[in-house]
């Protein structure tokens, strides 16, 4: 099996499998109780906090990390944690991840000023547009780093220097699920208010992600109980997963330039043989400046639906995009950047992972031409 899907999800790593098990075993307490077991399970918990920390840039002893249940809690957490004012304005990208585009809606739908961000043609923030739209009232700003559709990366240095042209003390949050561990980034340099992560993304295990928190952000939970992580997520902590996640965050950040250079030779080989046995049969939404890790493509004469079902048939599997979204019609992204409707039925989405190699490029593009 080809798999080639690792924007939906990724592959635990053996070492991570084996954190989990070990501490599954010996380590099953529950981290908030009193006793000295569960005391030292809460500091191993931490040191996983300084760990992200670490990997982010972040202050260890001002910024914050809060374990949550994944990346759609994490997202909904800074959301609507950060949405206590009704007169002020709330700006997103209208080529968010549906975690982040449904809470601005629900926003809408709650009497909130909200406003959407476009997207240039290629796929990144339109600058130009959020600088006319950001102002003086402008309160929480969210965009991603990476695009999950198309591997298009914004420039949070230049979004972060327009927000402060405006409003200083506007919140500024990054869904940064396609990028954490995976490319370089100073939550500081970029002054990032708030950062999403999941850690199934970086070969981690489903259910456990973060939220970095800056120490100039007070946020409101949205959750009640027993008052665990500050407050602000309350339940018993998934101890195991934590741990776990800590140590896919080590072995990818340790691996993150060699990994980088690694999966820009892949997303290179791939286009060079797209291009050579399709021409102009297909289309590529990602950019040469995007992420290598995903690539956007759009097949001509074909739903990408279809195509993948029969790529899977054939041992080959891929993504048609956000695998977070049910029920999914058209797609708002490439739609966003100016694709038809036409054109857009035909999107495949191929996204790499720590693990993938040559031969899994060159017998997609083998099957590829023989499905099509």
């Amino acid at each position: 099996m080809v798999y080639l899907d690792n924007g939906a999800t990724t592959k635990p790593r053996k070492e991570v499998v084996e954190e989990y098990v070990k501490n599954c075993e010996e380590g099953f307490f529950n981290p908030s109780a009193v006793y000295s077991s569960a005391f030292n399970l809460s500091k191993k918990i931490d040191g996983v906090r300084s760990l992200i920390l670490d990997a982010l840039s972040g202050d260890e002893y001002k910024d914050r990390v809060v374990f949550t249940s994944g990346a759609t809690e994490a997202n909904n957490l800074a959301i609507f944690g950060s949405a206590t004012n009704r007169t002020k304005k709330y700006l997103f990208s209208v080529g968010e991840h549906p975690s982040v585009y449904n809470c601005a809606q629900e926003l809408l739908t709650r009497g909130y000023n909200v406003q959407f961000i476009p997207l240039s043609n290629t796929g990144e923030v339109d600058y130009d547009a959020f600088e006319k739209l950001c102002d003086k009232d402008t309160c929480f700003v969210s965009t991603m780093f990476v695009n999950n559709e198309t591997g298009a990366i914004n420039d949070l240095y230049r979004i972060r220097n327009i927000i402060d042209s405006k409003n200083p003390n506007c919140i500024f949050h990054v869904d940064g699920v396609q990028s954490f561990c995976k490319l370089p980034l100073s939550v500081k340099k970029c002054k990032i208010n708030l950062l999403s992560m999941s850690a199934h993304k970086i070969a981690g295990l489903k259910g456990v992600g973060a939220l970095f928190i800056s120490n100039k952000v007070n946020l409101k939970n949205i959750s009640f109980g027993g008052g665990q992580e500050k407050g602000l997520r309350s339940g018993t902590v998934n101890a195991g997963g934590i741990l776990a996640m800590g140590k896919a965050v080590e072995l990818a950040n340790r691996d993150m330039t060699k990994n980088l250079e690694k999966i820009g030779k892949l997303k290179t080989l791939l286009l060079e043989n797209l291009y050579k046995n399709f021409k102009d049969k297909f289309i590529c939404a990602s950019t040469e400046k995007g992420s290598p890790y995903v690539v956007s493509l759009m097949f001509k004469g074909i739903k990408g639906e279809v195509l993948v079902r029969k790529l899977d048939s054939n041992g080959v599997i891929v993504g048609t995009g956000s695998a977070c979204s049910a029920n999914k019609v058209g797609n708002r992204i490439l739609e966003s950047m100016g694709y038809s409707k036409d054109q857009v039925v035909g999107a495949v989405r191929v996204s790499f992972g720590f693990d993938s190699t040559e031969e899994d490029v060159i017998e997609f593009c083998n099957k590829l031409k023989e499905c099509y």
